[in-house]
């Protein structure tokens, strides 16, 4: 009975550990049309679309400004840092960081899509849902399509 009782006591205990742990683990993604409506201040997330052109630029401090865009909204997104290679205008983009609540999101990581044939499935998503990608157009990446 002691030894069950034991194992009964670690294994709650790590369940507490665990659920605790959690929301600091979840990163949730959002289109830049919902970063400011449905995410809250503090919280780690993912922003995805595509990097509006002409909107990348450097700033005085030498951090990296661009915006993010589908059709339904766009975000102003600042970065320290280096780039991937195949960041540049128009090209899908995801960037991870911790939502502050102001209108620009200050970035931790940059994804750039790693080739022409491919792009975040969660970036891919969120343009078809805002209508600005249609399968099949051209321009449009292989290798997204819907099951």
């Amino acid at each position: 009975m002691i030894v069950i009782g034991v194992s009964g006591a670690l294994l709650v205990a790590a369940v507490a550990l665990v659920i605790n742990a959690l929301p600091n683990q979840v990163n949730l993604f959002y289109g830049p049309h919902e970063l400011a409506a449905e995410a809250k201040a503090g919280q780690k997330v993912r922003v995805g679309g595509l990097i509006e052109a002409g909107s990348i630029n450097r700033d005085a401090e030498g951090a990296l400004t661009f915006r993010i865009v589908d059709n339904a909204g766009a975000v102003a997104v600042r970065y320290l840092g280096v780039p991937p290679d195949l960041f540049g205008d128009n090209q899908g983009v995801l960037v991870e960081g911790v939502y502050d609540g102001g209108p620009v999101f200050t970035a931790q990581t940059i994804l750039a899509k790693h080739d022409e044939n491919y792009m975040p499935k969660e970036v891919a998503d969120a343009l078809k849902r805002s209508g600005r990608w249609k399968e099949g157009e051209a321009g449009a990446p292989a290798g997204t399509a819907a099951p």
